[in-house]
């Protein structure tokens, strides 16, 4: 009963309340609402499970690409991380990753720029992270090209992603949505082709998984996760 309720209310935020708050006041939602609503799905224990699997495996010099409010910070290894350099555009969410990484005795420094233009020095890091990143940015193929530019020749790209379904019923709810979705879900686009993304972009995948995330809806819930490199 509790998962029913859960998708009833979600789903009513998610296509009804929002929009027509976002309608009303642009600013405000995007100020107000929208940074609390990212930590918060972002914080999930569904997702949150998927972020144990794969960051503690990242080690020496990382580069988090989409930070946003810090939900890695608590999974890497110290004792495997020298550094972690966090990358995100958006100046309120790296507020929350800050405090988050007050509490944390990781080397962290923040970078409040573009994924798809980084400032990082070539070959320069050893593991780059992308969780729930590559859905929102908005030149993910600019973005997959610098994470080759920025990782060493023997460096790893460890990923946790959500995206298109092979399901047909559940593909046509993400295209048929995304010309509204990511305008409320900060440009969240949920019918990315993950796999087909880092094949075209030349990545050799080391480790694909895909499994539909328990107690979220389909369109939002098809995972992606593994490892790959140059």
């Amino acid at each position: 009963m509790k998962k029913y309720i859960y998708l009833f209310v979600s789903n009513l935020l998610l296509f009804f309340i929002f929009p027509i708050i976002r309608l009303l006041n642009k600013s405000f939602y995007e100020k107000n609402i929208l940074p609390k609503l990212i930590n918060f799905t972002c914080n999930s224990r569904p997702i949150d499970y998927q972020r144990r699997k794969v960051i503690p495996d990242a080690t020496g010099k990382v580069l988090e690409i989409g930070i946003g409010p810090g939900s890695n910070l608590k999974h890497y290894d110290n004792e495997k991380v020298s550094k972690i350099i966090g990358v995100d555009p958006s100046k309120e969410l790296n507020t929350i990753a800050k405090k988050r990484a007050d509490s944390k005795e990781l080397d962290i420094e923040f970078l409040i720029e573009s994924a798809s233009n980084l400032s990082v020095d070539s070959e320069s890091i050893d593991t780059v992270v992308s969780t729930y990143a590559l859905c929102s940015i908005p030149e993910p193929n600019k973005t997959l090209q610098e994470i080759k530019r920025v990782l060493k020749k023997n460096g790893v790209f460890i990923f946790s992603e959500h995206g298109l379904s092979p399901d047909k019923s559940v593909s046509f709810i993400q295209n048929s949505t995304d010309f509204f979705y990511p305008k409320i879900a900060g440009g969240c686009h949920t019918n990315r082709n993950i796999k087909e993304l880092l094949i075209e972009n030349g990545f050799n995948l080391l480790e694909m998984n895909n499994i539909y995330l328990p107690g979220t809806q389909k369109f939002l819930g098809y995972n992606y996760w593994g490892k790959a490199t140059v």
